[in-house]
């Protein structure tokens, strides 16, 4: 018997786990260099810089597992019926489903397969619309529909909902302190074994913020993440969380599969835009002559269009070669996320001149300093000069402005998919969210929700990465040490 699934690798999901591990690799190198060391524990001091990391860190769970994809297998059809049907597979053959699931999409199985037929309100038990029905006596009334799953598990839900959410509250608390006790005990093991502490000292350290890294800090944002986490579990199954849509899916899930889009958006687009930035702006800096001229005239005129308008060509252009070779793409699936990964690379290819001109300008300061002068007296070249004595003095450039940048690519992402040219309509992310929720605005009584969880997703998500970027720009910036 073969497996229940079959696995499904997308571009952007190789692309992905590429990233994760050159961060491997990368945090290898950085336990081995001394001062790319000392620079990530001035990050990991700061209170501001774990937190966000930790936020961040939940934030990358949830992408990494909604990019293991697979295709489930279909229930086996009976040799008879499968023999009468025409065009069946052969005797034996599994057949496997046209959609693609996630991991995410499994542990959130309750969340995607409770579906209600239109609008709800946030911890609600009626649909949020009246809807004419018959009554026994033979007339007709108006009325607010039982939801098909949001509290079904209650008798009498106005009477036993409040109880119900408050119990199941406190159990998630519960479940989140037993969480949080585990990760103490952890980090206290580690903190221990590092310093070579006794326990009673390791965890007074820990609990007094007297590490060297801000442990204390990871432990707070811990708590709450486990507790936020612990409630949606308890909750979640029994009730819609964030409401419905309009189509009668959970918010929650929406929200928390527009987690991977903006991932990929803000990571993929640095990997496209780091080669240009970096091998323009340093040959432009250090070379001097027509190549800086040709390298100066191609970013200005660049910047001289209008970045949504060159964006907007370039994407609707990749999605009329999308749309007449059908044959590249088994799956919906595999079709947007080739738009998904054509509109990085776009994303990529328009947005590089910024940290090209910050390069250019370091790397001629860079020429002039007396090692490289000497370098080049002694006859070495110039591919030797550049990779040896150039490019290690502006990576702290290049780090700083490929964080900062994660933030506006995200935001940039929800502007074009809002304004219709961004990701594939199919594609779940907070920009199209917030496209969905712009007509849901003008309703009476008016639908709040979906905005709001997008919002409040994409704040935290946006929050998290600029303090972190804030923290890495002090830790790394010579000029603020």
């Amino acid at each position: 018997m073969g497996m229940g699934f079959q696995p499904v690798i997308l571009w952007t999901d190789a692309l992905l786990f590429l990233l994760l591990l050159a961060c491997v690799l990368a945090a290898l190198h950085v336990r081995d260099t001394a001062p790319l060391g000392d620079a990530w524990r001035k990050v990991g001091r700061r209170p501001t810089g774990m937190a966000a990391a930790t936020v961040l860190s939940a934030f990358v769970l949830v992408g990494l597992l909604d990019s293991l994809h697979y295709r489930p297998r279909l229930p086996d059809v009976p040799a008879a019926a499968q023999s009468a049907a025409p065009g069946a597979a052969g005797k034996g053959g599994a057949v496997y489903s046209s959609e693609v699931l996630s991991a995410l999409d499994a542990l959130l199985a309750p969340l995607r397969l409770q579906t209600e037929k239109t609008y709800s309100a946030p911890f609600a038990y009626t649909l949020y619309q009246r809807e004419t029905v018959q009554v026994p006596g033979g007339g007709q009334q108006r009325v607010y529909p039982r939801l098909v799953h949001g509290a079904s598990h209650l008798a009498d839900p106005g009477a036993q909902r409040s109880g119900d959410v408050a119990l199941r509250t406190l159990s998630a608390l519960g479940l989140a302190a037993a969480g949080w006790g585990v990760a103490l005990l952890l980090v206290v093991w580690g903190v221990a074994r590092a310093d070579r502490l006794p326990w009673g000292e390791a965890a007074s350290a820990v609990l007094r913020g007297r590490t060297v890294l801000a442990w204390r800090a990871a432990l707070a944002t811990l708590a709450v993440l486990l507790a936020i986490v612990s409630a949606w579990t308890m909750l979640a199954p029994h009730y819609h969380v964030f409401g419905t849509d309009k189509v009668g899916q959970d918010v929650l899930y929406l929200a928390l599969k527009s987690v991977r889009t903006a991932l990929v958006i803000g990571t993929i687009t640095t990997l496209v835009m780091m080669p240009f930035a970096v091998a323009l702006g340093i040959a432009a800096g250090y070379l001097g002559g027509w190549v800086d001229d040709a390298v100066q005239y191609v970013y200005t005129v660049l910047n001289a269009i209008p970045g949504v308008l060159l964006i907007a060509a370039a994407v609707l252009m990749m999605q009329v070669v999308i749309d007449t070779h059908p044959q590249w793409f088994d799956t919906a699936a595999q079709r947007s996320d080739a738009r998904l990964l054509a509109l990085c690379f776009i994303l990529g290819i328009t947005s590089w001149t910024g940290l090209a001109r910050l390069l250019r300008g370091e790397t001629l300061k860079l020429r002039e300093l007396e090692y490289v002068q000497a370098a080049r007296a002694f006859g070495v070249g110039t591919a030797a000069i550049l990779r040896r004595h150039i490019l290690p003095n502006v990576m702290h450039i290049v780090l700083i402005a490929l964080v900062m940048d994660f933030s506006g690519l995200v935001l940039a992402e929800a502007v074009l998919s809002y304004v219709g040219i961004g990701v594939d309509p199919t594609t779940i992310s907070f920009g199209t969210m917030i496209n969905m929720a712009r007509a849901e605005l003008a309703r009476e009584p008016m639908v709040w929700w979906s905005l709001a969880a997008a919002f409040v997703f994409m704040f935290v998500l946006v929050l998290a990465a600029n303090l972190f970027a804030d923290v890495v720009r002090d830790a790394f910036d010579p000029r603020r040490g």
